[in-house]
């Protein structure tokens, strides 16, 4: 539908000029950007539409008056437009119901000749995104414990958004600040020095991943910490001597970051997660202390009575609850950083490294003020790109049995997560007798966790909390990524028993211009919203839009088979069983690109 879209808002920009110069209106003409084009609510009301709202003012006419001035001038002086459609005023726009032979023509053809690019265009065939250059982050993990569900939820977003900037054309980078300094960081080695150090154990004695020794270290301290009060100093003692450059602390800091290291990676490899730079937070903590000492000095920031460093953030967050201006510190009293000290600097860091012009910082809702304040700072700093720093925040991430806490243990880790999913979907692949026809069962079963995890938690929009319900998404039925997952498998199965048969995809214009049932039509105008949809996700950083639209092309498609046969035709019948097969095939096409895109694994047997 792309020429057609395009054709359509070039006719209707000349016609509405001609009504403005047959009505001796003032103004300049319209130009054919200015016509937006929407999909009305209805079919029946037409495929296109566009509003005539925007010209009321001038004409200082009512939007039906002049949508129905607009539709004549086509009928009666552009000839040319039944190649487009049949067009018609409706209320106060003007809508064509297209010429769905040479319309399902050309949108098939598109997708058969862009194949995995299909998407990535607009219908001017231009990337949208061409020549931004954005920075990524997400996940952020301590390295006192495994990822966990809230972070499988960053994670996604993080991947998935980047995904998807990727497609719509921009130059990605993504980055990984890893938090592995600090009093938490501490108190899983002081466990370790208290419980393990004796016995020297470690993670390949324990037969335990890296980092679900070093998250077990940590919940030992909360226990031991509940019954010796002294053990929250210790671990305060243990961080200065860390600062201070402790030997003995340093190594075992140095042997247990790796322990964690090394098991969240195996976690990114597992999830299809990954980083073009990882930034540490032992080599960022210090940095912006310079910037803050400089922008005292040109008056940016101003020094308390206490003795701190401080900027007033009353024109960003308004007065406190009494009234009075607000202010945020950014070095102590004693010199020492805070932490948006560090962000700061780390900010400025970045754009030296790798200069974006756009950054997006994925990390939960609950840092929004932080953010607000942060970015406030670097614009005060007049670093220009600061106006195209986002917060992509999103909700929290709660079980059916409440809310996890990492240091009692409640957590559900990443892992053990998938582990289970894995098994759930092993035994319904078992219990199905499918795991021989499927190939490899166990690699399957894998993907089928990856699918579900990824999907349940990316089709709901980042900004909402959500409930992670582990067995309905599972389900191989409904809105669930095993059921995309189904989709796909059984497109591919059409496609090869089509092969089988002696049934070949018909991409010839001809036979593409038989396609006109209405579920044929339905599902190829679902097709056609792609390249919009992703161009859309990419601006508002917002995955769930493809992965609701992967369930509506999903449904398209199960209805276009349920109506239009494909399989054991004859004669001339084998002509349009051609074309419904390039339809399938083009819908395989779509269906996996959005699938990438959502991090939900493709499967042709299952």
């Amino acid at each position: 539908m792309a020429d057609q879209k395009e054709l359509f808002r070039t006719l209707v920009a000349a016609a509405v000029n001609e009504y403005k110069a047959e009505k001796a209106l003032a103004g300049d003409d319209v130009s054919v950007n200015a016509v937006r084009v929407e999909v009305p609510p209805k079919p029946e009301m037409g495929d296109l539409g566009v509003p005539m709202f925007p010209f009321a003012k001038t004409f200082r006419m009512a939007p039906p008056a002049i949508a129905q001035g607009v539709a004549h001038i086509i009928e009666e002086k552009h000839p040319e437009a039944a190649e487009i459609g049949a067009f018609s005023a409706v209320g106060p726009y003007v809508n064509v119901k297209l010429n769905k032979a040479s319309t399902s023509v050309s949108i098939l053809k598109g997708i058969l000749s862009q194949g995995e690019a299909y998407g990535s265009l607009d219908e001017k065939g231009s990337k949208p995104l061409a020549g931004r250059k954005v920075m990524v982050e997400y996940s952020s993990p301590n390295t006192n414990k495994p990822l966990h569900l809230g972070h499988m939820r960053n994670d996604a977003l993080g991947e998935s958004v980047s995904r998807i900037l990727k497609m719509a054309g921009a130059e990605v980078f993504r980055t990984n600040i890893i938090n592995n300094r600090g009093v938490h960081i501490c108190k899983s080695m002081l466990a370790y020095k208290l419980f393990h150090e004796a016995n020297n154990d470690t993670p390949e004695s324990l037969h335990m991943k890296g980092d679900h020794f070093v998250g077990q270290c940590y919940v030992e301290f909360d226990k031991y910490a509940k019954e010796h009060p002294e053990a929250a100093q210790q671990a305060e003692d243990m961080l200065v001597k860390w600062e201070q450059g402790d030997a003995e602390v340093r190594a075992l800091w140095e042997k247990m970051n790796g322990w964690t290291l090394n098991g969240v990676q195996e976690t990114y490899k597992r999830t299809g997660v990954g980083f073009e730079k990882l930034y540490f937070e032992s080599d960022t903590y210090l940095l912006g202390k310079e910037v803050i000492a400089k922008g005292l000095a040109d008056g940016i920031f101003f020094k308390a009575e206490d003795g701190s460093v401080r900027i007033d953030i009353t024109s960003e967050v308004g007065t406190d609850k009494d009234g009075n201006n607000q202010s945020k510190v950014l070095l102590r009293k004693d010199g020492t950083s805070v932490y948006i000290t560090q962000d700061i600097g780390t900010a400025i860091k970045r754009h030296e490294d790798w200069p974006y012009n756009q950054m997006v910082y994925v990390v939960a809702s609950e840092q929004i003020y932080h953010f607000k304040v942060l970015f406030y700072i670097l614009r005060k700093l007049g670093f220009d790109w600061a106006e195209k720093l986002y917060h992509l925040s999103y909700g929290l991430v709660n079980l059916p049995s409440g809310r996890m806490k990492s240091r009692e243990g409640t957590v559900v880790d990443a892992d053990d997560l998938i582990d289970a999913l894995h098994g759930d979907a092993l035994k319904a692949i078992q219990e199905r007798g499918r795991d021989e026809d499927v190939g490899d069962a166990d690699e399957v079963a894998e993907k089928v966790a990856l699918g579900a995890l990824h999907y349940y938690l990316l089709q709901v929009a980042p900004v909402k909390d959500m409930l992670f319900d582990p067995s309905k998404s599972l389900s191989f039925t409904g809105n669930t990524g095993p059921y995309l997952q189904y989709m796909g498998a059984r497109i591919a199965s059409i496609l090869r028993k089509a092969e089988e048969q002696g049934v070949g995809v018909n991409a010839d214009d001809e036979a593409l211009a038989l396609l006109t049932h209405e579920s044929e039509w339905a599902l190829i105008k679902e097709l056609q919203r792609f390249p919009s949809l992703v161009a859309k996700a990419a601006d508002s950083l917002d995955p769930s839009i493809i992965a609701i639209y992967l369930y509506d092309v999903s449904k398209a498609f199960s209805a276009f088979y349920r109506d239009c046969p494909i399989l054991g035709v004859s004669g001339d019948d084998k002509t349009l069983a051609g074309a419904r097969l390039a339809l399938a095939s083009c819908t395989l096409t779509v269906l996996k690109n959005a699938m990438h895109l959502v991090l939900v694994p493709y499967l042709d047997r299952m």
